[in-house]
């Protein structure tokens, strides 16, 4: 575990701090109405399906959608820019892999195989899983304290 006041690791204030902030904010980008880009959004998520237009309730839904990402994206960005509290920093990112599994559970009506098939992955299938995955994969270094100096200066480790 960290110490409760250390420096953060430059690697974890880069993912959280700039990569996933700005990724998220593009995601909810692509699914607000006003790019004209839902459609597409649908497509790739389910592209079986994509041949059904789009309808008003699914057109809320992605907006909706979109400004829960646009909400998450803020908060990362903020919040953790407001303090080096590590404690803080742990209590966030706890909830944010609490929701990366809620996150991964979302896509399971297209089966198993979506989980672990990376060669099938379109675009849509690499940011809700892929990306995912390695998010989950840092917070989870990040409350495991890897990459944290001990007291006595050396790194923790896994």
């Amino acid at each position: 575990m960290p110490p409760k006041s250390s420096t953060i690791p430059f690697i974890y204030k880069l993912f959280f701090l700039y990569i996933e902030p700005v990724a998220t904010a593009l995601g909810a980008l692509y699914s607000f109405d006003f790019l004209g880009l839902q459609s597409e959004y649908m497509s790739l998520t389910h592209p079986v399906s994509s041949a059904v237009a789009l309808t008003t309730r699914e057109s809320i839904v992605l907006n909706q959608l979109a400004n829960l990402y646009f909400v998450f994206a803020f908060n990362e960005a903020l919040v953790l820019r407001a303090t080096s509290d590590v404690h803080v920093w742990k209590v966030f990112l706890l909830g944010l892999l609490i929701a990366d599994f809620g996150h991964l559970y979302s896509v399971h009506a297209m089966g198993f195989g979506i989980y672990w098939q990376a060669w099938g992955w379109s675009a849509m299938y690499w940011g809700n899983l892929g990306f995912v995955y390695i998010g989950a994969s840092m917070r989870t270094a990040f409350l495991l304290g890897i990459g944290f100096q001990k007291p006595n200066g050396t790194k923790v480790k896994a």
